[in-house]
């Protein structure tokens, strides 16, 4: 049994180590780092400046800014459909279950935008700014540096439905998280390792809520919670009551980028369902877990191979779509 783990997890270090293997590296012929270098050769230094000092005022802020890019993603692919606002017939994702209360950050891609209006006039994306404040909150963090492909264009509508329904869920069961990566051409490894983003940020009281008290709906926690940390974030998250009490998602290192998550997952002090589960639920997803947890610079490259993966889920190229002036309204309105 032993002997066959340690083949299992070779063969992951070979994969996560394998280079990209793709005739357009960087998922296709129309996303390339280099897309700005002549339009705007500011475009990053920019975009860097300004998350710096954001995150520089708020550590938290690196965190919010990285989940900005996921849940655009995940609802119709990366267009900053998640930056509109609601008017006319757009209803804005803003206000769906996954969104509200919760999504942040949206005052910081504006100045990032403002700048970019001002230094290159309707060149940028508010998508490609999205992508690129992630990267750059990620490494702020101590996390890991990609390239980044840039040359998406920006939705003209949202769908609040989409992101209701396909942003997974902190009470997802473990099936229904990975058929939600799948459904948007993502694997199990980029699930793994994109989950390892909660070694930053914070979560709501009520986004974990049953784990402490209904876990199984006959009014039992979560066995695969530590009874130990389930009786601390009892202090802070009651019954009833306090549903936007906020706690780290990875309350050892909670806002440095690093691999303690995935240790965290292992001791189950996991914040989430969907966190823990990838240690308790499927041996390929729980070995994948252990890698990481030994392995800090197996996480790096793998969540950089996954990031550029996502970002590159059907974003819109050449003239469809456009390049909002103001990344919260359409052109026209």
């Amino acid at each position: 049994m032993a002997l066959s783990i340690c083949s299992f997890l070779m063969v992951l270090a070979a994969l996560a180590l394998s280079p990209l293997c793709f005739a357009f590296p960087y998922g296709g012929p129309f996303l390339y780092p280099q897309f700005y270098d002549h339009s705007c050769p500011k475009a990053q230094e920019i975009v860097k400046s300004i998350v710096a000092k954001a995150v520089a005022k708020e550590a938290r802020m690196a965190a919010s800014l990285l989940r900005l890019h996921f849940h655009d993603c995940f609802v119709k692919g990366c267009d900053a459909s998640i930056l509109l606002d609601s008017s006319g017939t757009i209803v804005s994702e803003k206000g769906s279950n996954p969104n509200r209360n919760s999504v942040r950050g949206f005052e910081v891609i504006d100045e990032i935008k403002s700048a970019l209006e001002k230094a290159c006039p309707h060149t940028v994306s508010c998508a490609d700014i999205l992508a690129l404040a992630a990267r750059d909150s990620t490494v702020l963090a101590g996390g890991p540096y990609w390239d980044v492909p840039m040359g998406r264009r920006d939705s003209l509508g949202a769908s609040i439905q989409g992101s209701n329904n396909n942003i997974p869920a902190p009470n997802n069961t473990f099936q229904t998280i990975l058929t939600k990566f799948k459904l948007k051409g993502l694997d199990l490894v980029d699930l793994v390792a994109l989950s390892g983003s909660h070694t930053i940020g914070q979560s709501r009281c009520t986004s974990f809520r049953q784990r402490l008290y209904n876990q199984t709906g006959k009014g039992f926690p979560d066995f695969t919670l530590d009874p130990a940390y389930a009786a601390h974030l009892r202090t802070r998250c009651p019954r009833s009551g306090g549903d936007q009490n906020l706690f780290p998602l990875d309350f050892v290192s909670p806002t440095k980028f690093d691999n303690s998550y995935f240790r965290n997952l292992m001791t189950k002090t996991g914040l989430l369902s969907s966190d823990e589960i990838l240690f308790t639920n499927n041996p390929a997803t729980m070995h994948l877990v252990a890698l990481y947890a030994a392995h800090n610079e197996l996480f790096f490259q793998q969540f950089a191979r996954s990031i550029v993966k996502m970002g590159n889920i059907t974003p819109l190229t050449g003239n469809k779509g456009e390049i909002r002036m103001n990344c919260r309204k359409l052109n026209h309105q």
